[in-house]
């Protein structure tokens, strides 16, 4: 089957996020979680609703004003979705979840090879079908984690999720680094992630633009720092000044850079 890993992927996050939501209570649905504007009914109702959308059920109407938390069309279709689910009590959350999910695993797996490289719509632009799905794995897993810090149902969801959402975060530190912080020519920046999908990024600033560093060199400034607040910044689920401030986060040289790179990485759309 193509693109096996990505079914496997979803599949995994979605199997998590079922068994967190059935062992919750009523009340539960109403916590804060760290996305903002949304409750864990907030955000299971989100990932109710793009589903439902893929599958080409157009979104309700979304009455009144769009809230202050919602940034761009995709956001004002998340949030019909979420609106029309105010009121579901928590079996019929946890019931519509199941039908949506399983019917899209069924549909991924029935397809082909073109099917999974056909360029097409994604939130990010024009993309083959198996990078949309690894953003949906994204979405998914960064989703779980909002509710189990909601919950404070702490738990290890290492895997597929885990992996793609370090190497996409990983992947866009040149643009973040060179073109939203404005690094200045010649800065060379060490980002050192640690934990289970831990690595070490080196980016040089050559000829105004920013890439991998080849060859040796020593820094002008190195940020080191766990793997779970480097995607809770990126994801901007926690702010430039926490990620910064933590304890686990130690910085090394420039200081000012430093700041404008944390405030820089929320890039989650």
């Amino acid at each position: 089957m193509p693109y096996e890993w990505l079914i496997d992927g979803i599949a995994e996050t979605w199997s998590k996020t079922e068994s967190l939501l059935s062992s919750i209570s009523e009340s539960d649905l109403d916590r804060p979680t760290p996305c903002p504007g949304w409750s864990v009914r907030d955000v299971v109702s989100h990932l109710i609703g793009f589903e439902l959308m893929l599958a080409g059920v157009p979104a309700p109407e979304l009455p009144g004003e769009v809230p202050d938390h919602v940034r761009n069309d995709i956001g004002k279709m998340n949030e019909a979705f979420v609106y029309e689910r105010r009121d579901r009590s928590q079996s019929e959350m946890l019931e519509e979840f199941r039908e949506v999910t399983r019917a899209t695993l069924l549909r991924l797996q029935g397809l082909d090879q073109a099917a999974w490289e056909l360029v097409g719509w994604s939130p990010e632009g024009q993309a083959p079908y198996h990078r949309f799905m690894e953003t949906r794995i994204l979405d998914s897993w960064i989703h779980l984690q909002d509710l189990r810090d909601a919950l404070a149902l702490p738990e290890d969801d290492h895997g597929i999720g885990e992996e793609i959402v370090i190497n996409r975060f990983e992947a866009a530190l040149p643009y973040v680094i060179g073109k939203k912080a404005q690094a200045p020519e010649g800065s060379r920046v060490r980002v050192n992630l640690e934990g289970r999908v831990g690595r070490s990024v080196e980016i040089v600033i050559q000829d105004g633009r920013a890439r991998a560093a080849e060859g040796p060199g020593e820094p002008n400034l190195e940020i080191s720092t766990p793997v779970a607040l480097f995607w809770r910044r990126a994801a901007g689920r926690i702010s430039g000044e926490a990620f910064l401030q933590a304890t686990e986060t130690h910085v090394q040289g420039d200081r000012q850079l430093a700041q404008r790179i944390a405030d820089a990485l929320a890039i989650m759309i």
